[in-house]
């Protein structure tokens, strides 16, 4: 393991309520912290039921999920969904530790080093509302595209069976096939934030494909660049 990730603070992962595919990548794979990351599931806290609403109602479960990570030992508290962006405040106030729910929280420091613009790939463009972006610190007019029309990831986290099998193949090319249209409608961008994080185990040939740097929610977490 590198010496970054032994240093690193320990990480917490406050968990929806999904039961479909995780391969090593996705955040709520433990082999992807190599078994180091504690978790808590909000039972409530269903993808359906997150959609439905802005997840005001679920404020509390994730609350006492973040205080529970706390408690176990997490040095640093992240979540399994990037529109949980709207709740960062809320979580962030009074922890004792740092929380990063969502990766386009580092859109405004990507846009400030570099100069470049940044665009969203997101899992549901249509999930990603101006308010997620003031809430990350991002400008309203920030370009989104998202994996609706894929024929394999999208479909598989929909339906969200325990039975099913994800393709790795066919869900690499959603990935690409959607950070292709988001270079069609905003051409001039200069990185790619991935929203979803169910999308890391395909960021490396996402950015083999655009030829733009792709950062996510395991690269924005201290130790894991």
């Amino acid at each position: 393991m590198p010496a970054a990730e032994r240093t690193a603070p320990r990480v917490g992962v406050i968990m929806l309520n999904t039961a479909f595919p995780r391969p090593p990548g996705d955040i709520g794979n433990p082999e992807t912290f190599a078994g180091t990351a504690l978790y808590e599931v909000v039972e409530a806290a269903t993808v359906a039921r997150l959609q439905a609403g802005d997840g005001t109602d679920l404020l509390d479960g994730f609350l006492a999920a973040r205080d529970r990570l706390v408690a176990r030992g997490a040095g640093i508290v992240t979540t399994s969904c990037g529109i949980l962006v709207l709740h960062q405040a809320a979580l962030a106030q009074g922890c004792p530790v740092p929380v990063l729910t969502s990766a386009l929280l580092a859109i405004p420091r990507i846009e400030a080093e570099t100069g470049a613009r940044v665009g969203v790939l997101a899992m549901d463009a249509r999930s990603i509302t101006p308010a997620h972006l003031a809430a990350a610190g991002a400008r309203p007019d920030t370009p989104v595209a998202g994996l609706e029309s894929g024929r394999e990831l999208y479909p598989t986290l929909r339906r969200n069976d325990a039975r099913d099998q994800l393709d790795p193949a066919r869900a690499r090319a959603d990935v690409i096939a959607a950070g292709r249209d988001l270079l069609r409608i905003a051409p001039d961008i200069g990185a790619i934030v991935v929203e979803c994080t169910n999308l890391p185990p395909y960021s490396d040939a996402l950015a083999r494909a655009t030829g733009l740097p792709v950062h996510d929610i395991l690269t924005l977490l201290p130790g894991r660049t």
